[in-house]
């Protein structure tokens, strides 16, 4: 559903630049809906550029969105992948013991979350896909969308975390 609504986004060139687990409201009946748009912004020529003033969610955030405050939909589509970490892992802190400055570190050396215990493989190579180095890389979140159904038509056990995600 997250997947879904961020796919809405993107097809009205919406970039959010917050999503994570902490901006995902649950309501009943299971359905869930991406919030919190205080930091939102409409995309202009495919990228938006943030004042250097802007504070960021880093361990959400890409590379290139810390680097250089440039924001697309495919940094976006990184922090959906750490919200994929944080559904499938319960909700633990991505980078947990890190602070800011050594998690821009080890990312800009290639270092990425790794498999979580009870994350199956397929899964973890759709989080690995949000967090290609080249954002050009990503997938757009319409892509994912099918991925997602892809995956949990095959793996019906994982069903409790396909509602969220």
């Amino acid at each position: 559903q997250v997947a879904s609504g961020m796919a809405y986004l993107e097809s009205q060139n919406y970039i959010h630049r917050d999503l994570a687990a902490r901006n995902v409201l649950v309501g009943e009946h299971s359905v869930y809906k991406v919030a919190d748009f205080g930091l939102a912004r409409v995309e202009n020529e495919n990228v938006y550029e943030a004042r250097p003033e802007t504070k960021l969610p880093v361990k959400w955030t890409a590379p290139e969105a810390i680097r250089y405050n440039k924001f697309s939909v495919k940094s976006d589509v990184w922090s959906f992948g750490i919200l994929l970490f944080e559904i499938i892992t319960y909700g633990k802190m991505p980078y947990a013991g890190m602070p800011g400055h050594q998690v821009i570190q080890m990312l800009d050396k290639g270092y990425r979350l790794p498999q979580p215990e009870t994350c199956p493989l397929p899964l973890y190579q759709l989080m690995l896909q949000c967090w290609n180095k080249e954002a050009d890389r990503r997938p757009t979140f319409e892509a994912l969308c099918g991925q997602l159904e892809c995956y949990f038509e095959t793996d019906s056990s994982s069903y409790a975390h396909a509602q969220a995600m």
